[in-house]
């Protein structure tokens, strides 16, 4: 590489890490927003929890098909067009005045989302190897880290000073940086064989994903045993598994499952996907904890959460040099330990402990988790030909962001059951025991309008007993993930190693 090139392929890196930011904000931004649009628009909950799950829906759906669009058409056009996608819906958002129009607009961030995500790492298979590359996984995951706790702290000082449809505008400045970066400094990389346009895998495998999605986000609140959730995994189960079928009997599938058949490709995509389960586990619980328990506000909440993302940053660049030392396996294992260690030490906390005890085990877990996504995603790219990088990343991406999805759901029933079990409501009125029982949030409104202080103790002990049940289910994850990775996962694979997926490993580049 030359030091022109060198130069050209940073400058175009910083604009890919801009790209992912602006994902990470729209993940946490909308929730600090969410009271404010519920009185100026008159929303109820059913409205707001669609424009939140209508983002995450079209993200994970539509990952694989723009995998493999992008491969087919280029991944800087592709990466271009999601961002002016991304653009577009925000404009609409901000300016939006009725539920169903900021509902459709975070769909299209979504769409936008689907874009910029596989075409940024798959762009990296175009831009550098080995240590380079490694090293250029390590930001890109770091960017993702940092915008997620980004989002309520600008959030909340934005709603402070100026209206809600701000915080979608903030994605504006970020995005035109992103894009002229981009589109001076990236490289055109595509297929230069692709296969045919394979629209039934496509449909298949949105429709399938959607569908399970669907149904995740619905069970924690409707239950998993309602007729509506049950009739949703039964389709998706149904779509999956013939997508699944289709494209082991395509002789041009729409990605090529024979992936899986390496073992680098396949533990890097499962490892990845359990600490997107621990991370995404954490954040549900942490904040309905610094807000209600410790009665920190939307951006003392974001600000207090730091500790997680400076964790998750430090372990990545910790866990980027010992790859190019011991290969994937060591730092990934070494990640989950510490994850296990981070989340067994949070399970310890109760309704008295301090932030700073609270902020040293944020900062242990960020840490593990750091260790594990960066490696675990290089070792991905490290196997997969890339001339196809883009639709073998958006595998990895989908799991990511179904275990994210599934995470929450299994979490959030597994925190709501115990809340409930724990929570005492001797004495409160019939009407008021169906709102103090089904949230935390829920019982410190009851206990504020009823001025029960007692109440609202006992809703401090009975979410932090709840909050150490999640975490106690997260390190188990994380430690199960520890032993398979130590047990399965090669130490150390050549870089483009993909004879064992029988695919032709050359790139092309325009």
């Amino acid at each position: 590489m030359t030091a022109t090139n060198g130069r050209r392929h940073r400058w175009a890196l910083a604009g890919l890490t801009i790209a992912v930011v602006a994902i990470g904000f729209d993940i946490t931004i909308l929730n600090v927003a969410l009271p404010t649009i519920a009185t100026d628009l008159t929303a109820d909950t059913s409205a707001l929890q669609w424009m939140v799950n209508a983002y995450v829906l079209l993200f994970a759906g539509l990952l694989l098909p723009f995998g493999a669009l992008t491969d087919r058409y280029g991944r800087r056009r592709g990466l271009l067009l999601g961002l002016a996608v991304f653009a577009a819906a925000s404009v609409a958002a901000a300016w939006a005045d009725t539920t169903t129009q900021v509902i459709a607009a975070r769909a299209g961030l979504g769409v936008g989302a689907a874009l910029i995500m596989p075409t940024t790492l798959a762009s990296l298979t175009a831009l550098f190897t080995g240590a380079d590359r490694a090293r250029a996984v390590s930001v890109l995951v770091s960017g993702m880290g940092v915008g997620i706790p980004l989002g309520p702290i600008i959030g909340g000082y934005l709603i402070e000073h100026f209206w809600w449809g701000t915080i979608f505008l903030i994605n504006l400045p970020i995005v035109a940086v992103a894009a002229i970066t981009v589109a001076v400094f990236l490289p055109e990389s595509r297929d230069p064989n692709p296969p045919r346009p394979d629209p039934a895998g496509a449909v298949l495998s949105t429709v399938g994903l959607v569908a399970f999605v669907y149904a995740v986000i619905e069970a924690p609140e409707q239950g998993w045993t309602a007729p509506t959730v049950i009739a949703a995994l039964i389709a998706a189960a149904t779509l999956l598994t013939t997508f699944t079928w289709w494209e082991l009997h395509n002789p041009q599938p729409l990605i090529d499952l024979r992936l899986f058949r390496d073992r680098q490709f396949r533990w890097g995509s499962i490892t990845a996907t359990l600490a997107s389960f621990a991370l995404f586990g954490l954040l549900f619980v942490a904040p309905q904890h610094l807000q209600f328990v410790l009665g920190f506000d939307a951006l003392d909440t974001g600000l207090r959460l730091l500790p997680l993302i400076v964790g998750l940053v430090t372990g990545a660049g910790i866990a980027t040099r010992l790859t190019t030392r011991t290969g994937h396996r060591a730092p990934i294992v070494a990640g989950l330990v510490v994850t296990t260690v981070g989340l067994l030490i949070g399970a310890l906390t109760n309704a008295a402990s301090s932030y700073g005890f609270i902020a040293t085990w944020y900062a242990i877990v960020g840490l593990g988790i750091g260790a594990i996504l960066a490696p675990a995603m290089d070792a991905v790219l490290a196997v997969m030909p890339p001339e196809r990088s883009g639709a073998g990343i958006a595998i990895t991406m989908t799991m990511r962001q179904t275990g994210g999805a599934l995470g929450v759901a299994l979490l959030g029933s597994l925190l709501s059951a115990t809340y409930r079990d724990r929570i005492d409501t001797t004495g409160l009125p019939a009407s008021a025991v169906d709102a103090a029982t089904h949230s935390i949030a829920g019982t410190m409104a009851v206990a504020n309008r009823l001025a029960l202080p007692a109440l609202a103790d006992a809703a401090d002990r009975a979410y932090v007993d709840a909050m150490i049940y999640v975490l106690i289910a997260c390190a188990a994850v994380a430690a199960l993930g520890a032993a398979a990775a130590m047990l399965f996962m090669p130490d150390r694979v050549g870089d483009g190693a993909t004879e064992s997926v029988g695919v032709d490993s050359t790139a092309g580049t325009g």
